[in-house]
């Protein structure tokens, strides 16, 4: 049989019979002199892997499905080269499924007094902070029939950011917005708006925007046109308890409502208003106020990064008296959070006239599509009992969105993926009617 280098030279010196000898066996019993010497010189050549220096770099954020490299720095300040095999180590949820091992492993040679550079390429499957765990490294003699091994702990921590997936949405958002703004031939009249300009009466135009001051001025009826108006507050307020963790497609709802805020706060901060940030189930989870437009978006996308779904039940009291004290003028407050009719009717209904008198109030809700799948089936005994469940889910949906309703709140129900174009054109909506 076709021996390796190794097995060829422990035959050589008489060591064990070649027929069962495992050249990935690092630890062996010498039977004679000239091996123990050949092992001990190999063990004593081996570099030192306690005195090694290492160091991290790379990046620190990476947005969820993206790659982000992490190099590690390894100087070996010895008097021996270093022959190594490197193990750096992160948990399960920063590589894809089955790519573990050939990222994180490396061979690597540092002569005497010199540096290496490794590279672990990374691709996060979970959003939050990643931690390094630690790095292992085998250092091998030249002849490689021992090795000495250790471990450092070399900390590096990087936060894998929301995907923001509804982006793609932000330039159609932005035309309507502009055609709001007046930038276009499109203007809008409604009680919240600015006066923009007068222009000629066409029909179709409402006879209360018709100036007659003007009109008496000239020959033509002349009526007042008007723009949105800019610096108004809104207060995102994710539900971030029990209702958030169910799953929709592979991912939690949360994560829907997430991608929705961030288109919207995305558009409103190029609106001219004023975006700020509440998470909340029994505590404050996270909190951005005050931000400018150029920053609000990024750090929006920084404190969303940490939050996952709470297993409490969220405390309707507490949410609303803290999102009382963080809008304290009038404000339009986003709710995202669950149309299921127990968690609405036990918590939100009884508090929400406190939100209603003082704030405009816009509820954001994630909707399962595979309900409206199973409400079209059809076919079998089965099937037919799956469609009478869906309805059923959908009309104590749809009934706790009219009570809603008629409490002054507007409701958009969407699925994960038609969520944030919805939802910021309710916004659009509540500014075009002047209503912001």
């Amino acid at each position: 049989m076709a021996l390796t280098g190794r097995a060829a030279l422990l035959a050589a010196l008489g060591s064990l019979p070649v027929g069962i000898w495992d050249p990935g066996w690092t630890g062996i019993l010498a039977v004679n002199t000239p091996l123990a010497v050949a092992c001990a010189c190999d063990f004593a050549l081996a570099a030192p892997v306690r005195r090694l220096g290492l160091t991290r770099s790379g990046d620190a954020s990476v947005r969820l499905g993206d790659a982000a490299d992490v190099t590690l720095t390894i100087t070996n300040p010895s008097r021996r080269p270093l022959r190594a095999r490197l193990r750096d180590a992160w948990p399960p949820s920063t590589w894809q499924p089955g790519t573990e091992v050939a990222a994180s492993r490396h061979r690597l040679t540092v002569p005497t007094g010199e540096r290496r550079r490794v590279t672990t390429h990374l691709r996060p499957t979970r959003r939050g902070d990643r931690q390094s765990d630690r790095v292992t490294i085998r250092s091998y003699g030249p002849l490689g029939l021992f090795a000495r091994q250790g471990t450092h702990k070399v900390p590096w921590t990087v936060r894998v950011l929301p995907p923001f997936t509804s982006r793609k949405h932000l330039p159609s958002k932005l035309a309507r917005l502009r055609e709001l703004d007046g930038r276009t031939s499109v203007l809008t009249r409604g009680e919240g708006t600015e006066f923009d300009s007068l222009r000629e009466y066409v029909p179709g135009d409402d006879t209360r925007s018709i100036d007659w001051r003007a009109t008496a001025r000239q020959t033509t009826v002349a009526v007042r046109t008007w723009r949105p108006e800019r610096d108004r507050h809104i207060l995102l307020v994710l539900d971030t308890g029990r209702t958030s963790a169910g799953r929709v497609g592979d991912a939690p709802r949360l994560d829907a409502s997430m991608d929705a805020a961030l288109l919207l706060a995305a558009l409103a901060s190029r609106a001219g208003d004023r975006v700020d940030l509440l998470a909340y189930d029994r505590r404050v989870r996270a909190l951005v106020q005050g931000r400018s437009a150029g920053d609000v978006l990024p750090s929006l996308v920084n404190a969303m990064a940490t939050l996952e779904p709470e297993l409490v039940e969220t405390d309707s009291r507490g949410l609303t008296a803290t999102a009382l004290r963080s809008a304290p003028r009038r404000s339009l407050i986003v709710l995202l959070t669950t149309l299921d009719a127990a968690p609405v009717e036990e918590g939100l209904l009884p508090v929400l006239s406190q939100l209603t008198q003082r704030h405009t109030i816009l509820l954001a809700s994630v909707a399962d599509p595979h309900i409206a799948g199973m409400a079209r089936a059809r076919g079998n005994t089965e099937a037919v009992y799956e469609a009478a469940a869906a309805a059923q889910a959908q009309a104590e949906r749809h009934r706790t969105a009219e009570q809603l309703r008629r409490h002054g709140v507007t409701v958009v129900d969407a699925t994960p993926d038609d969520l944030a174009p919805a939802l910021a054109d309710a916004y659009l909506a509540l500014k075009a009617a002047g209503r912001l």
